[in-house]
C-alpha cells in the first residue's frame, strides 16, 4: 500500500501527481485559445478567483468559502456566455486536431465503407498558381483540408467539385470574377467551394498592415488543423498559416515546402 506524504496539513499521493498533470494540460491548451485575445485578462482573474477560492477551503474557512462557493454557482453559468468563442474553438480542437492520432487513421475510420480513395494534393498546381497571382498582385484565400473537411465553411460558400489546377485557381481569384471575394476550400485535391466565409482571428496583437484575407487565414487555423494561403493583392507577397500562426512574405519554393511537409503525415 502506498503511504502518502504529509507535508504540514495536506497529503500528497500519486493520484494528485496524475491530477495536477490533467489540470496543467487542460489550462494550457485553454492558455492558447485565450492567448492576445480580450478574454486573457478574463481567464486570469477567473484563474486568480478560484486558486483564492481552494486556498480558503484548504484552511476550512467555512463562512467565507460559502460565500464564494455561491460566486463560483453563478459564474460557471457567466463563464459559460463570457467564453461561449473561446469555448467553440476548444471542442473544434478536440474534435480536429491530433486528438484521434494520426490523420491518416482517422480517415479510414471515418470513411470505412465508402466508395473512392484519398487523392494527393497537386502542390505544384498550387505553387503555380500562387506564383502568378503574386506576380500579378491578385489576391487570394486558399484552405487545404486535413483532418476535417470544414463542411460547415463549405457550405457558406458556392460548391465547386472542380479538380485542383492552375487555370481553375486563377480562374477563380481574377479580380473580376464573382467568385474571386472569399476563400477556396480544397480537400481531397478537389476544390470544394469557392467564396467561402471564414471567422477572422480575434488575436488583439495581430499585425496592423494586415488585411481581412490574413486575419481570415489565422482564424481558420486557430479553429481547425488546415493550412491556409494568402496573396496579398496590395503587394503580392505569399503567406502561409498553420495553428493560428502566419508566416509572411515566403517564396514559392518554401510555400512547396511546407506544404510537402504538414500534408506528408
Amino acid at each position: 500500500m502506498i503511504h502518502p506524504l504529509y507535508f504540514f496539513f495536506l497529503t500528497f499521493r500519486w493520484e494528485d501527481l496524475v491530477d495536477i498533470l490533467l489540470v496543467s494540460i487542460l489550462l494550457y491548451q485553454l492558455y492558447r485559445l485565450v492567448r492576445g485575445t480580450a478574454a486573457m485578462n478574463i481567464f486570469i482573474g477567473v484563474a486568480i478567483f478560484y486558486t483564492f477560492y481552494r486556498i480558503v477551503l484548504a484552511f476550512h474557512m467555512e463562512l467565507f468559502s460559502s460565500i464564494l462557493g455561491k460566486f463560483i454557482d453563478v459564474g460557471v453559468i457567466a463563464l459559460l456566455i463570457v467564453f461561449q468563442q473561446e469555448l467553440r474553438r476548444f471542442f473544434l480542437f478536440i474534435g480536429t486536431y491530433n486528438v484521434m492520432g494520426n490523420q491518416r487513421i482517422r480517415k479510414a475510420i471515418f470513411s470505412w465503407g465508402e466508395d473512392g480513395k484519398e487523392t494527393a494534393l497537386d502542390i505544384n498546381a498550387v505553387v503555380k498558381s500562387c506564383r502568378n497571382m503574386s506576380d500579378a498582385k491578385t489576391g487570394a484565400l486558399i484552405v487545404i483540408t486535413r483532418g476535417n473537411d470544414l463542411k460547415f465553411y463549405t457550405n457558406t460558400g458556392d460548391p465547386l467539385e472542380a479538380r485542383v489546377s492552375v487555370r481553375m485557381i486563377e480562374s477563380i481569384f481574377f479580380k473580376n470574377s464573382p467568385l474571386h471575394d472569399g476563400a477556396v476550400i480544397i480537400s481531397n485535391n478537389t476544390i470544394r467551394a469557392a467564396r467561402c466565409v471564414l471567422p477572422v482571428t480575434e488575436n488583439n496583437d495581430f499585425p496592423a498592415h494586415l488585411g481581412m484575407r490574413h486575419r481570415a487565414a489565422v482564424g481558420i487555423t486557430e479553429n481547425t488543423d488546415s493550412l491556409a494561403i494568402v496573396v496579398s493583392e496590395q503587394t503580392g507577397e505569399i503567406a502561409f498559416a498553420r495553428e493560428g500562426a502566419i508566416e509572411n512574405n515566403i517564396s514559392p519554393e518554401k510555400l512547396k515546402e511546407l506544404l510537402e511537409k504538414y500534408l506528408a503525415g
